[in-house]
C-alpha cells in the first residue's frame, strides 16, 4: 500500500497573470494610445481610431516581459530567444570575436532562433557567469532568416564565460523590420542563466553557438522559450530525432 505521504496532493501558489511591459515600450505605447485618442475624440475618424487601437495593443504586446522561470543546473544552456528554430549548423564563430582572440577558428554547432513580430522580444543569456565581450556591427537589414544575416546585417555579438571556463557566444541580428538592437550588459558585468541582456525591435533572430564536444537538444522547427527552453548541455553530444505533428 502507498504511504500517505506518496498519495498526498500538492496544491501551488502559481497562477497565470498578465505580463507587464518592458519600460523600454512604455513610451510607444503611451504615444500609440494618444494618437488613437486623438482619433476618436479630437478629429472623429472613428475607424483610423480603431484600426490606431490595434496598433496600439499590439505594441503593448510586443514590448510584453513576461516572469521566466529557469532551470538551474551545471552545464546547461537556456535559449536565449522565443522563436522558431530555423537552422542549426556547424560554421565559424563570429569572426569579429575570432579576431579579437577571444575565441578560436574551429567551426561550432549553430542554432538560430527566428523571432516573428509576434514574439516577445527580450532576450536572456544561456548560461550564468561574466561578460567579457559585447561587440556591435552596423549591417544591413535583410530578412533575418537568411543564413547569410549572419555576416551582413546589424548585429552584436555576446560573449560570456561560465564559472568552469566555458565560453558561449550568442548574437543578435537585426532584421527586415528591426531597426535597432538595445542592450542591458556591458563587458565585465556578472550575470545569471537566464537574465535579461537586451531585445531587438522589431522582429529578428538569435544565434547560439555550441562549445566543442556540445550537440543541440532542440530540432528544427521546434519553438523555444527564453529563459526556459533547454538547447543543450555542455559535453553532451548525442543524435535526438522528433516528428513534426
Amino acid at each position: 500500500m502507498p504511504s500517505p505521504e506518496s498519495t498526498e496532493l500538492v496544491t501551488s501558489s502559481v497562477r497565470w497573470r498578465w505580463p507587464s511591459i518592458h519600460p523600454e515600450g512604455r513610451k510607444f505605447a503611451v504615444i500609440a494610445g494618444a494618437i488613437t485618442l486623438a482619433l476618436w475624440f479630437a478629429l472623429d475618424w472613428e475607424i483610423l481610431g480603431w484600426l490606431m487601437a490595434g496598433v496600439t495593443a499590439w505594441t503593448a504586446a510586443f514590448f510584453r516581459d513576461p516572469v521566466r522561470t529557469t532551470p538551474t543546473g551545471a552545464n546547461l544552456i537556456i535559449a536565449p530567444a522565443d522563436g522558431l528554430v530555423t537552422a542549426i549548423a556547424t560554421v565559424p564563430p563570429p569572426r569579429e570575436l575570432v579576431e579579437a582572440g577571444d575565441m578560436p577558428a574551429d567551426p561550432l554547432i549553430r542554432v538560430s532562433i527566428f523571432m516573428s513580430v509576434f514574439d516577445v522580444h527580450i532576450n536572456r543569456t544561456p548560461i550564468a557567469g561574466t561578460i567579457l565581450r559585447v561587440v556591435y556591427i552596423a549591417g544591413k537589414f535583410l530578412n533575418a532568416d537568411l543564413d547569410k544575416a549572419s555576416e551582413d546585417n546589424e548585429r552584436q555579438h555576446i560573449l560570456v564565460e561560465g564559472a568552469d571556463g566555458t565560453k558561449i557566444a550568442f548574437t543578435q541580428i537585426a532584421g527586415l523590420v528591426a531597426r535597432r538592437i538595445v542592450p542591458w550588459v556591458k563587458a565585465g558585468d556578472t550575470v545569471v542563466a537566464g537574465q535579461r541582456v537586451g531585445l531587438i525591435r522589431f522582429g529578428s533572430r538569435v544565434d547560439v553557438y555550441l562549445p566543442n564536444g556540445t550537440s543541440s537538444q532542440v530540432l528544427l522547427g521546434q519553438r523555444t522559450i527564453a529563459g526556459e527552453t533547454l538547447i543543450a548541455k555542455i559535453g553532451v553530444s548525442e543524435l535526438i530525432e522528433g516528428v513534426a505533428q
